[in-house]
């Protein structure tokens, strides 16, 4: 069983470490985890410590009461995990006016599915320039939850489809617009309507979808 807990601590060396360990003591393993500072003191500020922890249920009571009793620890408190609230993430990386029109489809086709019970979420960032979307496109594979990549743009290429190879390498499909570059050559879908290309990506990860990209590949609509 996943239990989200959320500490807010004193922002100090060796934080993490201690409460870590708590967990550890206690049989829990940190799945996933973030951190932040969330006000900056003259002396010492506070942090926030969000983990997500895999463990009896019975045992996160105990877990929480000696997280209390560390004396940094100013607060704890038990969440659903983020799986359970924004669930699987659509990415979509490129130009302004095309990342929009991806966004519209892809919130609309999320809507409905979600309304069913599921949980898709779709996250968006509009950038010019081959470095700075070839990083963005390396950072999807650092995001917990990303299920799929779209690539929305005119030209796209370079480093951008080299960082797209170590994506797909890792399991996420891409599904790029039609466009001038590398990029569509090596996308796992081709889309020229960028309405229709945010419902696609929707459709592959959502359970209740019958659409599947592997079915596709290589296609071009």
């Amino acid at each position: 069983m996943s239990t989200a807990i959320n500490v807010i601590c004193l922002d100090r060396p060796g934080m993490l470490r201690d409460i870590a360990g708590t967990v550890a003591k206690r049989g829990g393993n940190i799945v996933y985890t973030q951190q932040f500072v969330v006000e900056r003191g003259m002396n010492q500020g506070k942090a926030s410590v969000y983990m997500e922890i895999d463990c009896p249920s019975e045992d996160v009571s105990g877990i929480v009461e000696e997280l209390h009793d560390l004396k940094s620890i100013l607060e704890v408190s038990i969440h659903k995990p983020f799986e359970k609230i924004y669930g699987s993430r659509v990415i979509i990386i490129g130009g302004g006016a095309q990342v929009a029109q991806v966004a519209v489809g892809a919130v609309s086709e999320a809507d409905r599915h979600n309304l069913r019970g599921e949980r898709i979420s779709v996250d968006t960032i509009p950038l010019v320039g081959e470095d700075a979307i070839a990083d963005a496109v390396s950072a999807v594979r650092r995001l917990p939850r990303a299920g799929i990549l779209v690539l929305a743009g005119a030209l796209m290429g370079g480093r951008i489809t080299e960082e797209m190879k170590k994506l797909q390498a890792e399991g996420i499909p891409v599904i790029a617009l039609r466009m001038a570059g590398s990029v569509p050559e090596q996308a796992d879908l081709v889309v020229t309507d960028p309405i229709q290309a945010g419902t696609f990506a929707v459709m592959h990860i959502a359970s209740t979808a019958v659409f599947n990209i592997c079915r596709v590949q290589g296609r071009v609509f």
